[in-house]
């Protein structure tokens, strides 16, 4: 072990990013990787021992990682998103979490053996699932819209529920407990909460009107945002213990329903540091695991405890609380079984174990090893059974990687017609009826809006969609909508028409900065690829063999080809790019825009083999 702070802050930080990349390349849970390489660094190899090597810092650390987390989270709490969900999610969200904190609770107490205290602080945080494991599952899975959505906003609206209901529970347990239950000793701890949740949302709301007037220049919001949300932590919590989460979820909230402008950059920079906090908690708090804490997990109380909130708890309460809803026996059973618990419930469970220790709860000392076991049991089994299941229940989307194209037109037709051929899901999005026209009636997918629109957010699902092309007239509008949807899609997988430099702009250092790749080649404008379709040009999908190589259909086409994109057996699309060289191999299909003369060539030169076939067997028979 290298017992320089340097040293150690450098490695959780490199092995925390290493793990999150490592888990996307591999298409593996991140939280699962994080768990393996923390625990070979900490208690197996010894390498790495962050209690030790930060001291009195280490706990404070975790605090504060833990309120920004929170933060971030509630940041999605929109009562928007609430409304129109309907009313399976509305049942989950609400009897469905009081019914898993009550069981869950009960066995915690009857086969974890915890006292009654301890049982329900960690059972009402077991409640949360959380959109940091619930969300990388559901891209992995691919489920269809109805159960992926319940899922979703189950993850979104229960992740700041469940911390606030463990931080109730922990301070109504602690007084009742510990003190006279007195009214006077219940008023102070109700006030002080209600202290928490009005100075995060005066929090919130002095920040939101902050940046409403310009009195917060755009480079320091999100730094501003940073540094309030610490101080509303620490402040609430100096005032009264264990408050200050109660008071950061009021202020993600708040700002979440002012709708500022300012919003989605807060998100986005939030997101970026929740991940590199996540990942650098994740690895220090299984790192400090000891080999008793692991040898703990086998004991028969909490393997029995991980059990039951698999197989009973979880699907009992989804079950009871959606009777009389409109789900599907098959839909119970998938959002009964995948409930993923995350950094979120270990993180606050690392909180509340020395907090409980401290205020007199010797059971408390287990709560780390319990959470852990369940945290890796559900990310490990539900993220390696949930595409199997949903398979099984037929709630699998079969579908490929779907593609986007903003922007209707006569080419945004031609092309969605080819993809569809090629069952590939499609979606042509346009604000203009109007613009829309072709696709309307060549029965291609569309939704008529506005796709930067908050409203496009809650009404359209993009969930099937990983590419995107911007494909509108107006090259400004195309580089902002790839900008926008950068976070969500990414940079590799956005597409936007090529620049038109015929206007004497100097826009060519634009596409270095913002924007998506530009589309298919130099000089294919929105003009020039609408001109050549209504002209007559068509789009062709040759099949690449080992008969027929790539380089052979290079040399055949002429300069007046387009490559679009080429389509991979495996369902992977690769679009053709100025920026980017592909090569097709066997078993692809290369689509092109091409002339119309070689579409008539081609279709003559059918004809004439089919007529000389039929030819040859009307002589056969003579």
């Amino acid at each position: 072990m290298v017992d320089s702070i340097l040293f150690n802050i450098m490695l959780v930080g490199v092995l925390g990013v290493f793990s999150q990349w490592f888990a996307w390349r591999f298409n593996m849970p991140a939280i699962v990787v994080m768990s393996i390489i923390g625990l070979l660094v900490g208690p197996i190899f010894g390498i790495l021992h962050p209690d030790n090597v930060f001291g009195d810092l280490f706990d404070p650390f975790v605090s504060i990682a833990v309120a920004i987390i929170l933060f971030e989270g509630s940041l999605n709490l929109d009562f928007r998103e609430i409304k129109g969900l309907g009313k399976p999610v509305g049942r989950i969200v609400t009897a469905g979490a009081f019914l898993a904190w009550l069981l869950g609770s009960l066995s915690a107490h009857y086969v974890a053996g915890l006292s009654w205290g301890v049982a329900f602080v960690i059972g009402g945080l077991f409640i949360v699932t959380g959109p940091t494991v619930i969300l990388p599952l559901l891209r992995q899975a691919k489920l269809k819209p109805r159960p992926a959505k319940i899922l979703k906003w189950e993850g979104i609206i229960v992740d700041p529920l469940g911390a606030l209901l463990a931080v109730f529970a922990f301070e109504i347990i602690k007084f009742l407990q510990f003190e006279e239950a007195t009214p006077t000793v219940l008023l102070i701890f109700f006030l002080a909460s209600l202290f928490a949740t009005l100075f995060g949302f005066l929090c919130g709301r002095g920040i939101g009107w902050m940046f409403e007037k310009g009195y917060v220049p755009e480079f320091l919001k999100s730094p501003v945002v940073f540094g309030v949300v610490i101080l509303c932590f620490a402040v609430a919590d100096e005032i009264a213990h264990e408050t200050g989460l109660l008071a950061v979820t009021a202020m993600g909230i708040t700002i979440a329903n002012m709708h500022i402008s300012s919003i989605d950059d807060m998100r986005h920079f939030k997101e970026n540091i929740s991940v590199l906090l996540i990942s650098t908690i994740f690895i220090m708090l299984t790192a400090s695991l000891s080999v008793e804490t692991l040898l703990e997990i086998f004991q028969w109380q909490i393997l029995a405890f991980v059990l039951l909130m698999l197989f009973v708890v979880r699907p009992l309460s989804i079950w009871l609380s959606t009777i009389g809803t409109d789900l599907s026996w098959q839909e119970k059973t998938l959002v009964g079984w995948i409930a993923p618990r995350g950094i979120v419930a270990l993180t606050v469970a690392s909180y509340f174990a020395s907090v409980l220790l401290e205020a007199g709860f010797e059971d408390a000392k287990i709560l780390i090893s319990l959470t852990f076991a369940l945290v890796f049991a559900t990310v490990v089994v539900h993220g390696f059974s949930i595409r199997w299941t949903a398979e099984k229940l037929h709630l699998a989307s079969d579908e490929q990687p779907g593609v986007v194209i903003v922007g209707g037109s006569s080419f945004s037709t031609a092309l969605s017609r080819t993809l569809q051929q090629l069952k590939v899901p499609v979606l042509v999005t346009d604000s203009s009826w109007k613009r829309l026209i072709t696709a309307r009636k060549a029965g291609v997918p569309f939704y008529r809006g506005e796709i930067l629109s908050e409203q496009t957010e809650y009404r359209l699902d993009l969930t099937p969609y990983e590419y995107m092309i911007a494909a509108t007239e107006l090259d400004s509008y195309n580089a902002l909508v790839c900008t926008t949807f950068v976070p969500e899609i990414g940079r590799n997988n956005l597409y936007q028409l090529s620049l038109r430099n015929d206007r004497g702009d100097d826009i060519e250092e634009l596409v270095h900065t913002i924007g998506g790749r530009i589309a298919f080649r130099e000089g294919a404008t929105w003009e020039h690829l609408n001109r050549k379709v209504e002209s007559g040009y068509v789009l062709r999908k040759t099949n690449i063999t080992q008969q027929y190589k790539y380089d052979q259909y290079v040399e055949e086409i002429d300069e007046e080809t387009i490559q679009l994109f080429i389509k991979k057996p495996s369902g992977k699309l690769e679009f053709f790019a100025h920026d980017l060289e592909l090569s097709g191999e066997a078993g692809d299909i290369v689509v092109s825009l091409m002339p119309p003369s070689k579409e008539f060539n081609r279709i003559q030169q059918k004809l004439e083999k089919q007529r000389s076939e039929e030819d040859k067997v009307q002589n056969r028979q003579e």
